[in-house]
């Protein structure tokens, strides 16, 4: 038997390789038999977009380390690619690949806006600010088209339900006529990830998102449409995006951000090996400094979930790094909490006027199955 072939970076995609999932009962091992040929080998993973019928379209948490409650998500996988992105593992309860799977093979939750009518019309319901794309960007490629994200945007424009949106990508200036009118009356900010200023290490890190100087655009043209928007360094990645916090910080600042925080680097279950695979492929030459690094911040381990250490990490590394973005902040004028969840409006909330009938059965799922009788 040969021994497997090297793996490559794939253009346009962040994974190199579409790893087997945690929960898949047969094992899969590459090999070299010397009949697959280049142009099969390089061949593109097209992207695929199957429609889902969800049972509920409200997330709720109680993480002390996340400072919202409630979330929607309209997407399940992500074409952005991003390699760090913690929510890869979750298309493993799907039978599928974290991996190139992960951002190729996507679900559109063609329900959540009616699922959210339906939500906000019961009389059990509390208003409280509403995370929007915190798992999977909800303006991801697929968005334009489909729009689920901007009809779910309609639905709390039209109940005066406070939002908050995280993304990377420009299509969200496409709904400054909703969130304007929200953000006037406090009721709508939003963050933009801005994880390095190198266009180049951006192509390959997050390899279908906006690019950085479009970002800060975006940021740009938000602020000047009175919407806050506070700015997501993260990850935060030892050696490759670290040396740039300050200079991050201060183009966000520059655009109009108007506060911050940071992320470290975080390698749950797949994401971990993904990311070293990734490394490999685009940074031979620092791919151990890297991994060595985490693991100092992560007490020795390449990850860990306690939710006092997570998101910022542990030991001198660490420290170093919450004292360089403190200081950062302060200087920039950035440590404001302006633009925070609990800073949001919610008293104004009403009930929406039309409500969908609850549908017992969908005739068909994302699986492709029908209904026996119908």
């Amino acid at each position: 038997m040969l021994p497997p072939r090297p793996l490559e970076a794939k253009k346009g995609r962040g994974a190199v390789s579409n790893l087997q999932g945690r929960y898949e009962v047969n094992g899969r091992e590459s090999f070299d038999d010397g009949w697959v040929r280049d142009e099969e080998e390089s061949a593109p993973f097209k992207t695929q977009v199957t429609d889902e019928y969800a049972k509920t379209i409200l997330s709720r948490n109680t993480s002390p380390d996340i400072p919202f409650n409630v979330s929607l998500n309209p997407y399940r996988g992500c074409e952005h690619g991003c390699i760090y992105c913690f929510a890869r593992p979750t298309h493993s309860y799907l039978g599928l690949s974290p991996g190139l799977d992960f951002e190729s093979r996507l679900f559109a939750k063609v329900n959540a806006p009616d699922l959210l009518r339906r939500e906000l019309a019961k009389a059990s319901y509390v208003p409280e600010p509403i995370a929007i794309g915190v798992n999977t960007d909800a303006y991801q490629p697929c968005e334009r088209e489909l729009r689920i994200t901007r009809r779910v945007l309609e639905v709390l424009h039209e109940c005066e339900h406070p939002v908050a949106l995280i993304s990377k990508a420009s299509l969200i200036e496409r709904d400054i006529d909703l969130l304007a009118p929200m953000a006037a009356k406090g009721q709508a900010i939003a963050a933009i990830t801005l994880t390095t200023l190198d266009p180049a290490i951006s192509r390959t890190l997050e390899p279908r998102a906006a690019a950085p100087a479009r970002r800060l655009r975006t940021i740009r043209t938000l602020t000047e449409a009175g919407i806050p928007v506070r700015v997501s360094v993260a990850p935060v990645i030892p050696f490759v995006t670290e040396p740039e916090l300050e200079r991050v910080l201060a183009a966000a600042r520059d655009a109009g951000a108007v506060s911050a925080h940071y992320v470290v680097l975080r390698l749950p279950w797949e994401v971990q090996p993904l990311f070293q695979q990734w490394l490999e492929a685009h940074f031979p030459e620092r791919a151990q400094r890297v991994m060595n690094r985490v693991r100092e911040m992560r007490g020795g381990k390449e990850y860990d979930s306690d939710f006092s250490k997570r998101m910022h990490g542990e030991g001198v590394w660490a420290d170093l790094i919450r004292q360089r973005f403190v200081k950062a902040t302060e200087r920039l004028g950035m440590n404001l909490t302006s633009g925070r969840f609990a800073e949001l409006d919610a008293s104004r909330f009403k009930r929406p006027l039309v409500v969908p009938p609850s549908q017992a059965k969908q005739c068909g799922n994302a699986t492709g199955q029908l209904d026996l009788f119908s």
